[in-house]
């Protein structure tokens, strides 16, 4: 690989990098069957009974039967399919936003690595310069090593004064040729580990354009959904949301989860709390981490980062990462980590409260903590 090239394309990789930097992340629909998708009903066909007719009866006249066979999906079946449509969403965003994590990390790297090569190639110069000139002054006293002229000396005082210099010339003639047996091994191990990054940095650009495509998907899938509601139905469907989340919020709060729950926040929880109820009314956008919008880790990282306490910036790292505490021990600050596949997160505020970023089309809100699928609780400060 040529050395020179390698430096001068991990730079250039960085500043590609910025096009790629945008952020995403998770959301808050309950996991619900996904609904088959249907067409609406529409007038069946005459199946009256001659050979004739039967032979003369038009495409589109088939394709109406068919559909005739579909019934039309209820309102609540619409809401089930778009909220799915969300979840979906939201964990393509998590994908996205872990990709976009590493890239960046990836791309720090490399630009580390760039600088130690070129740092490493000016002291290999710098030594082989300090190797010539004592080539040099051993050709300038004759060729004949030190030691050899010492013992031709008739002077014994010249003989013990030099013995020092030789030694000291010694090592250190010895010393500069082991600091650049090890700065050019440096240099290959710089070399190759900037190669790994470059192939794991373009693995991850690719991850990020595919969660992107789908994250795109789901959400146009969702918003055609919507637009194809009246205003009156639209209203109904905002209802129904509703009354889904205080139904799975009263059947957690019925369980006796908050039963012995009071313990107070630490003061880094109060710190991260105070930020997220900052950004109440502020627009969910996946990839978001402020300061004018939000996707669900995309608060929560920045509350905690706020509180001096950097954390993991998805919610499934989140999940993995963070220490797990149980639900009858949480305490306001914490994080509650929502879904089977960790795609949602909260922050606990007391009183079986949670802040959050729901998904596309809602803002930073209040909602039960009980309102969506609990899979556990994390605490960052633990």
């Amino acid at each position: 690989m040529n050395r020179r090239h390698c430096a001068a394309a991990a730079i250039t990789l960085v500043c590609a990098l910025t096009v790629l930097t945008a952020p995403v992340q998770a959301f808050a629909a309950p996991s619900p069957p996904h609904p088959s998708v249907s067409q609406p009903a529409s007038g069946s066909a005459s199946d009256s009974g001659s050979k004739s007719s039967e032979s003369s009866e038009s495409s589109e006249s088939s394709k109406a039967r068919k559909s005739s066979d579909a019934p039309a999906k209820s309102l609540e079946e619409v809401r089930e399919e778009i909220d799915d449509l969300y979840q979906k969403a939201g964990a393509a965003t998590d994908a996205y936003n872990l990709a976009a994590e590493r890239a960046k990390k990836q791309s720090n790297e490399i630009v580390r690595l760039a600088r130690a090569i070129v740092e490493g190639r000016a002291k290999i110069a710098e030594l082989k310069i300090r190797a010539g000139a004592q080539a040099r002054e051993q050709y300038r006293s004759g060729g004949l090593p030190p030691g050899a002229q010492l013992m031709l000396s008739d002077d014994p005082q010249l003989f013990l004064d030099g013995v020092s210099r030789v030694r000291e010339g010694q090592q250190a003639a010895k010393g500069v040729l082991g600091e650049l047996t090890r700065t050019q091994q440096d240099l290959e191990t710089y070399t190759q580990d900037a190669s790994t990054n470059w192939e794991k940095l373009e693995a991850n650009r690719l991850k990020q354009a595919k969660a992107k495509k789908k994250i795109n998907a789901q959400i146009a899938a969702a918003k055609k959904l919507e637009s194809q509601l009246k205003k009156e139905e639209l209203a109904r469907l905002l209802k129904l949301e509703q009354e889904a989340a205080y139904q799975r919020q009263t059947a957690w709060l019925s369980s006796g989860a908050l039963k012995d729950i009071h313990r107070e926040a630490s003061a880094s929880g109060k710190k991260a709390v105070a930020f997220a109820t900052a950004q109440i009314g502020k627009p969910y956008v996946w990839g978001a981490e402020g300061p004018s919008s939000y996707d669900c880790s995309g608060l929560t990282s920045q509350a905690w980062a706020a509180a001096d306490r950097p954390i993991p910036r998805t919610s499934q790292e989140q999940w993995r990462l963070l220490p797990r505490i149980a639900i009858k021990d949480m305490r306001p600050g914490d994080l509650i980590i929502y879904h089977s596949d960790a795609s949602h997160v909260g922050m606990y505020v007391g009183d079986g409260a949670i802040i959050h970023s729901p998904r596309p089309g809602r803002s930073v809100t209040l909602a039960g903590a009980g309102s969506m699928q609990i899979l556990g609780v994390v605490r960052p400060d633990k």
